[in-house]
């Protein structure tokens, strides 16, 4: 789910910098300022361009900070959650399509830890991501990171569901489907460590 993308110029001194950490560093320094700036103000407006930086070009310049930091770090999860957002940005119908079928698959609570609404729909799969988003800056941030693993198990449960659906008839979506619910589920499970390390102090 990670995309792969060039560097951005005004980041260009951190490919040839001989200072081992450089970049990880400015993730992390970059994650928490972002998030103090944004519960220091709670300013509507601010919010509202920090939770739709998914859907525009200003993804790229957070990916390039944060998409190879790991679920220790705040930058790590946070970006965690931008690419959920931005996973149904590009598809959001094939993500409602999944997550119904995770709801239908499910014998847990996830669903309603992740507290999407009912009828699923590409607008509320879009609205629950959003609204991940918006807890994490403005409220507790494990529980949202709680609600992100959970949507994604329910994700990872659709994902296989269809791969299973999919296999007699084509084996390579079906392959593809279940490297997806890999994915889902190794995401659900960093995103519970990020959680948990949230709540210890021990994120970075």
């Amino acid at each position: 789910m990670r995309p792969v993308l060039q560097p951005s110029t005004r980041f260009d001194w951190l490919v040839g910098s001989d200072e081992p950490g450089a970049a990880s560093r400015l993730a992390q320094e970059t994650s928490w300022a972002l998030l103090d700036r944004v519960r220091g103000v709670a300013d509507p407006e601010i919010v509202d361009r920090v939770v739709s930086l998914a859907a525009g070009e200003g993804i790229d310049d957070i990916a390039e900070l944060w998409s190879t930091e790991g679920e220790h770090s705040l930058a790590g999860v946070l970006w965690r959650l931008y690419l959920l957002r931005r996973a149904v940005a590009a598809d959001d119908a094939g993500a409602a399509d999944l997550f119904r079928r995770g709801l239908a698959a499910a014998v847990t609570i996830d669903p309603v830890v992740a507290g999407v609404a009912e009828p699923v729909t590409p607008e509320s799969i879009a609205t629950l991501c959003d609204t991940i988003l918006r807890g994490a800056f403005l409220g507790e941030l494990d529980i949202a990171l709680e609600r992100a693993a959970s949507y994604c198990r329910v994700m990872a449960l659709g994902s296989a569901d269809l791969a299973d659906a999919r296999d007699a008839h084509d084996e390579a979506h079906a392959a593809h489907l279940t490297s997806r619910a890999l994915r889902y589920s190794t995401m659900a499970h960093e995103l519970h460590g990020g959680a948990r390390r949230w709540r210890d102090g021990t994120l970075s």
